[in-house]
């Protein structure tokens, strides 16, 4: 089987999936891209550039395979795929319905972001199959659809929701995390080592994360500080402030120049509180998860999907007031924290164990 996978965004966790995708899978994966820049700009023009790769290469692939930044009607509507009868999927990492907009953006005042959302909308109607990273996402998607649609004047389409629910399964983020065991240690600090790994963005909330931190500093509760993630020149000031106020706790603070320096830095870690305001499936909360850092989560997103049900009580917490006491007692009991095995609940997600279940999943 030949599929053609489109990714627009050829970066970070969408150009790692794509290729863990090509090297997996037992069919024979071409990807078209383009660089990982101008996420607006991607999502309206990049169908157009994608397009004009397709029709220069002499390849008929069985399945085209779009990410969800991929405008998929202005793609089809430029190339002859369909009446070469190749079958369409789309791959949400992110939708624009239910992505937290950040209030400081321009599109949100003037209700352009309404667009991204529309291409998300008639991208998933176009496609023969939906395929969502999460449940969470899939149902947060289908949920909100129709509050979404019924804002247009007439002829709104909410029938649409229900061909679009009948053609959506899940299908879990591929990731390579059997790169991180080369890398393993056992050094251990005396004090617990606190990690975060997420961007450096407002929808990660990182105000709460830091003021964690602040109120068990206040307490007199000894810890060691890692802070990892990709930062752009417009990020929360809480950075900045969070690095002179914490300076005696940091062991890192920044991005890892290399994936050697990021693995060893997650191995060295030990908690993991989250904060996060927005994951669809959660891509840096697995790596640490499985690197046996420990994680302290709140019960919403995608999370619960990663820990048995019967252990929410452990692992999840009510309230900052929760977290702050939690994060306390398990900084006070480092040896029990220190023998816990999670790496054993995110583990299936490696490609190894997904490369199958993709094949399956895009043949069908």
């Amino acid at each position: 089987m030949k599929v053609v996978l489109l990714e627009p965004y050829f970066t970070g966790s969408h150009k790692q999936w794509a290729l863990g995708l090509q090297q997996h899978s037992n069919f024979e994966v071409e990807i078209i891209s383009l660089t990982g820049h101008y996420w607006k700009w991607r999502m309206h023009g990049g169908a157009i550039a994608l397009a004009e790769q397709y029709n220069n290469i002499n390849y008929t692939p069985d399945l085209l395979l779009a990410t969800s930044m991929v405008n998929l009607p202005v793609f089809l509507s430029l190339t002859n795929v369909q009446q070469q009868g190749v079958k369409t999927s789309i791959y949400f990492h992110e939708n624009q319905i239910t992505y937290p907009w950040s209030p400081t953006d321009r599109d949100v005042a003037n209700k352009r972001d309404n667009n991204y959302g529309f291409i998300n909308y008639t991208s998933a109607l176009a496609a023969n199959k939906v395929l969502f990273n999460s449940q969470y996402h899939k149902q947060s998607f289908l949920t909100a659809l129709p509050n979404f649609l019924k804002q247009f004047p007439d002829n709104n389409g909410l029938h649409n929701v229900k061909i679009i629910e009948d053609k959506s399964t899940v299908l879990p983020l591929g990731m390579d995390l059997k790169r991180f065991d080369a890398h393993q240690h056992d050094e251990c600090e005396k004090y617990g080592t606190i990690l975060w790994n997420h961007r450096w963005e407002y929808d990660k909330n990182p105000e709460q994360f830091f003021n964690v931190l602040y109120e068990l500093a206040n307490r007199g509760i000894k810890f060691n500080l890692i802070v990892l993630g990709e930062n752009f020149s417009q990020q929360p000031k809480i950075f900045d402030e969070a690095k002179e106020k914490l300076q005696a706790q940091i062991i890192h603070f920044g991005y890892a120049d290399t994936f050697e320096q990021y693995a060893q830095l997650l191995w060295k870690a030990d908690l993991f509180p989250v904060t996060s305001n927005q994951d669809f499936f959660g891509g840096s909360v697995v790596e640490a998860m499985y690197c046996n850092c420990v994680p302290l989560l709140p019960k919403r997103l995608a999370y619960p999907e990663h820990i048995p049900a019967e252990l929410h009580q452990t692992f999840f917490y009510n309230d900052e007031d929760d977290l702050v006491n939690r994060l306390q007692r398990q900084l006070l009991n480092l040896p029990l924290i220190r023998k816990q095995n999670v790496q054993q609940f995110v583990s299936r997600y490696d490609w190894g164990n997904l490369g199958e279940e993709y094949d399956l999943a895009l043949k069908a």
